[in-house]
């Protein structure tokens, strides 16, 4: 039911590790709020704040047509291993595949390596004869009656879950599905995933660790899912629900519960998206997302409007940056870095006497010292508070009071007591510690991907991201910033601005040498079924497009690149194109082709997604006078290594070209934005706040 003005009402929810946000949009009017998490029933901080902002808005709830969704519950479930009670069924021989891993070691030099223990343990894995071939034929019938006894133990022991996955059923999943439908037979009620659904792709390991993921969080996702629309149903909220995924597009509900692998980053996903929204308006084809909520800080590249991606990441590593030491997920998702740096991340003290941050948060409950709550650790909103970037009695909008003689108590107990310094010191280490870690992070992902970030603008949301970007600007040496409105509730205003859309994988093996058309276009034609079926389940009536990629490398090495291929029928010759879009992409990455080599085709995608409507480009605004500040506020400035005095300025008073010379404090209900004294910002048309190095500094590093 649209709004009195005609204009159909959506809303966006975040549910993240401190706060849940919730943004309604009706045409050009948005509101928002933040509620804090509530970890035993998250369905509940979303029903709060969605009657919170409805009020602000002056909407019923019965008027709302469209709510979407994104959590990071189930990669939460995973990191934390709070799961179901599940077992893994595989081929016999291959049993501790899971464990074994690809036997690579991601620390070579450590002599007491210790790798991520298996999510499904060995005595939860059972072992069943037959086998499917690589060239997708079967060499060995499928045991049903050994599979009937399994059913029987399954049973017995009343597991929650079951995993199912054969060697090369990404080729052919005839036994993987006879298997479940054994097993459903059996065992009434309990959940099945089998991996040539989940991730039809070549490599066991991971396609075994992610169904093995799926089927572990399924239940746990499936109760919240169906308990959430019951709770909006009970205040008024008769309407469609759709999650986003970890490749940015939106899926229904049914489709999350069959598939909860797919949203292990769905809500870093809506803050990307957010940020490519931005990109695209301003023209910006180099740009550093940077997320930074309660517990988390997320970083992604975006080129040309569009957020990198990936068909596989890790999640749960042991060591930060090194591959290989978390549990991997072969999935399409939008790829970033991950680091636990957020508003709630505690601060210690390690055995070398130094200041650690996170990567354990206080979360929502018992929250940061400050929120008075019970929280008695540092955290780095304690230390922002004692820096001065935080204004005690407006916090949150005005809905959380912070008390700072609890912030001092907690940065002398644990920090300021061991290092013999007072509070304010505690605090400038604990802020200077997380903003290294997380411009370590940005360069290291930078380097992967042969980029140069002087060349990017940063695009800055999230809750506590404001507070900490220009910092980081001066560190990787970036010159421009922008301030997005809403910029505290980004990743649920992200979720408004996603197409529909899937993206179905397969792996099928293919000599460039031996290409065969008619073979190739019934695969993409497969796929693009696949994938349209999940998209037209939420946009039955919308205009799709679709986009086929292919996972390529020379023959006898060892991974792929991703090359997008025409969207047409292939005809006999068109071995001579791949291989020309093969080797140009090749040689972007890697400045040279390789000459009398084969090309071989690993893996195929086809992403099929509903057409939105084109960005309006953001005309440039004339400059104003200088704002006169509504009061004074001494903040540190880490660059001067002392407090200054910082101007301090409400952002809704703010009009298009508006200038604010740093220091300089611009307030808001869900964030704040610290301008450093090398910066100024410069309100836009569209309330976006572009912060630029002051001309005389500009390229001058941090």
């Amino acid at each position: 039911m649209p709004d009195n003005q005609g204009h159909q009402v959506r809303v966006g929810a975040d549910i993240g590790g401190t706060f849940t946000d919730v943004v309604i949009e009706a045409g050009p009017s948005q509101h928002s709020a933040k509620v804090l998490t509530d970890h035993s029933e998250p369905e509940q901080a979303i029903v709060e704040g969605l009657v919170k902002v409805a009020e602000r808005a002056g909407i019923e709830i019965e008027q709302v047509d469209q709510l979407i969704h994104g959590t990071t519950l189930a990669s939460n479930a995973l990191i934390e291993r709070r799961g179901a009670k599940t077992a893994f069924i595989t081929t016999q021989g291959f049993r501790d595949v899971i464990e074994m891993r690809t036997e690579g070691r991601f620390d070579q030099y450590d002599l007491n390596l210790s790798l991520p223990p298996p999510l499904i343990s060995r005595e939860h894995r059972y072992v069943v004869a037959g086998r499917i071939a690589a060239s997708g034929g079967e060499l060995v019938a499928l045991d049903e009656s050994a599979l009937q006894h399994i059913a029987q133990k399954i049973k017995a022991s009343a597991y929650q879950s079951v995993a199912i996955g054969f060697i090369h059923s990404y080729m052919n999943g005839e036994h993987e599905q006879r298997a479940r439908d054994i097993i459903e037979r059996l065992v009434p009620g309990v959940g099945v995933s089998i991996s040539s659904e989940v991730s039809p792709q070549m490599r066991e390991f991971e396609r075994f660790n992610t169904v093995c993921a799926n089927a572990f969080v399924k239940p746990l996702m499936a109760s919240y899912l169906e308990r959430l629309v019951e709770r909006l149903k009970s205040v008024g909220a008769d309407c469609p629900v759709f999650m986003i995924h970890s490749g940015g597009g939106l899926i229904s509900i049914e489709s999350a519960i069959e598939f909860p692998v797919r949203l292990l980053e769905s809500g870093p996903a809506g803050g990307a998206i957010y940020a490519a929204d931005f990109a695209a308006r301003y023209g910006l084809d180099r740009v550093l997302s940077f997320d930074m909520g309660g517990t988390t800080a997320k970083i992604c590249l975006i080129e040309q409007h569009t957020p990198k991606t990936a068909r596989s990441f890790e999640v749960a590593r042991t060591c930060r940056f090194k591959k290989g030491s978390g549990m991997p997920i072969s999935i399409p998702v939008i790829e970033m870095v991950e680091i636990g740096a957020g508003g709630g991340s505690i601060g210690w003290v390690d055995d070398l006497r130094q200041i650690r941050v996170g990567p354990e948060s206080a979360g929502s409950e018992p929250g940061p010292a400050c929120y008075d709550r019970g929280g008695e650790n540092p955290t780095v909103t304690d230390a922002d508070l004692l820096l001065g970037r935080l204004d005690a009695d407006n916090f949150a909008g005005g809905d959380i009071t912070l008390v700072r003689g609890n912030s001092v108590t907690a940065l002398e107990r644990h920090i300021g007591d061991k290092l013999e310094m007072d509070s304010e010191t505690a605090a400038i280490g604990i802020c200077e510690v997380v903003d290294e870690n997380m411009a370590n992070a940005a360069r290291v992902h930078a380097v992967e991907s042969g980029k140069e970030l002087s060349d990017f603008t940063m695009i800055a949301f999230g809750g506590a991201a404001p507070l900490h970007a220009s910092r980081l600007c001066e560190k990787l040496n970036i010159d421009t910033l922008l301030v997005p409105p809403g910029a505290g509730v980004g990743s649920a205003i992200g979720f408004l601005r996603a197409p529909f859309g899937f993206e179905a994988v397969r792996g099928a093996y293919l000599k460039l040498s031996q290409f065969d058309p008619d073979w190739t276009n019934a695969l993409i034609q497969e796929l693009s079924s696949e994938a349209e079926k999940f998209t037209r389940a939420g946009a039955p009536e919308s205009e799709l497009r679709r986009e086929i990629k292919a996972y390529m490398r020379y023959q006898g090495q060892g991974w792929e690149i991703v090359v997008v291929l025409p969207d047409r029928a292939f005809v006999a010759g068109d071995d001579l194109e791949i291989r020309r879009l093969f080797e140009a992409e090749y040689i972007r990455l890697f400045g040279r082709a390789l000459e009398g080599l084969d090309i071989e085709i690993m893996n195929w995608s086809v992403q099929s997604s509903s057409t939105l409507a084109a960005v309006e480009p953001v005309a440039p605004v004339p400059l104003e006078s200088s704002l006169t500040p509504l009061s004074k506020r001494r903040i540190f400035d880490a660059r001067k290594q002392t407090f200054v005095e910082a101007g301090v300025y409400e952002r809704e008073s703010m009009v298009a070209g508006s200038k604010v010379a740093g220091p300089a404090i611009i307030v808001e209900n869900e964030t704040t934005t610290i301008v450093n004294s090398r910066f100024e910002a410069i309100m836009q048309s569209d309330r976006c706040l572009l912060v630029q190095r002051k001309t005389l500094e500009a390229g001058d590093a941090g």
